[in-house]
């Protein structure tokens, strides 16, 4: 039994609820998301089981699996063109790991760039970080996944679900899609508005550089009034002199398209304008939504639905190929 060809543009992205969804989220991700989605067969995935391989509430990475899947919606994400999914809802997900890992080098996992920073930093490590990456390779082949779009700090994870696809293929059978990587045309880059030269992250230290999706009119107008510029004095796009410039400028073309002003003060009140009429919206469907956490219940519910029978005959097909008794 070979895959299925019904999901020839099937395309998979996947947000690990660890933090709050920010601006670079928004731009790098959901936007692109929700502008494929008329023309792709896509899912996205909620990757809860990758946040227990870190010290966590339990409580919080609930609500953050809540909160993650109603900004999604809030945000355009139709759940009538995309499948929206709680990863541990599909107990298949962690069926395939540990498959997939039957098929994994220790050293591949090791090299992987996140389990190499955080088991140098010393202090225990827990051995699902060392094996995540074989999840994450297990979320994508698990559902015939074609595309899946990927920014530089993701490749290395996509390249070693590929590895396995083929590896497994060749000793194994015909088994599983070979996913490719795409980089969406309109995907951005948003940098830390403390500290350009990181990417905006969900977690940090103190979150002085970051945009959440969520946070109130007053705390976006002075996270970008704090953002780092420089002492050039000149408003111009610049990643290597310039980079916390070059951010706004990204930021200020990624929400309006509106010509930069000639000065840093100018150019922080464009920003905070664009910005703050890009998340209005959002926040207000998001508190519609979260008055109503039934319908969101449903949608999940209906994703996980959505996705069962073609995460079962990948599981068939793959313990048949193995040499399990089904």
């Amino acid at each position: 039994m070979t895959p299925t060809a019904t999901h020839a543009k099937c395309r998979l992205s996947g947000f690990k609820p660890t933090g709050h969804l920010h601006l670079g989220n928004l731009l790098g991700a959901l936007r692109p998301l929700a502008a494929a989605q008329h023309d792709h067969d896509s899912i996205a995935l909620i990757a809860d089981l990758h946040a227990l391989t870190i010290e966590h509430d339990p409580r919080t990475v609930r609500a953050l699996t809540r909160e993650q899947a109603t900004v999604m919606l809030a945000a355009g994400v139709d759940p009538a063109r995309t499948a929206i999914v709680v990863q541990s809802h599909v107990p298949e997900h962690t069926e395939l790991h540990y498959l997939l890992e039957c098929a994994t080098h220790h050293g591949e996992a090791a090299r992987m760039i996140q389990f190499r920073e955080k088991s140098a930093g010393g202090g225990p490590v827990r051995l699902s970080l060392l094996t995540y990456p074989v999840l994450m390779a297990a979320d994508i082949l698990l559902h015939d996944v074609r595309e899946v779009p990927v920014g530089d700090d993701q490749r290395q994870h996509l390249e070693l679900a590929r590895t396995l696809a083929t590896r497994f293929n060749a000793r194994y059978g015909e088994t599983f899609v070979v996913p490719e990587a795409v980089r969406p045309p309109a995907a951005a880059r948003i940098m830390d508005l403390a500290d350009p030269r990181v990417k905006m992250g969900k977690s940090g230290a103190a979150g002085a550089g970051r945009i959440g999706l969520l946070d109130p009119p007053e705390v976006v107008r002075r996270t970008i009034a704090r953002a780092v510029t420089d002492t050039v004095g000149v408003v111009r796009h610049d990643p290597v002199a310039q980079p916390g410039v070059t951010n706004l400028l990204e930021i200020l073309a990624a929400c309006s398209g509106a010509p930069p002003a000639d000065s840093y003060a100018g150019l922080k009140r464009a920003v905070t304008e664009a910005v703050e009429a890009t998340l209005a919206p959002i926040r207000a469907r998001h508190a519609e939504l979260a008055a109503d956490p039934g319908y969101v219940d449903a949608v999940l519910a209906d994703g996980a639905a959505r996705v069962r029978d073609t995460a079962r005959a990948t599981i068939r097909r793959t313990r048949e190929a193995i040499g399990l008794l089904t």
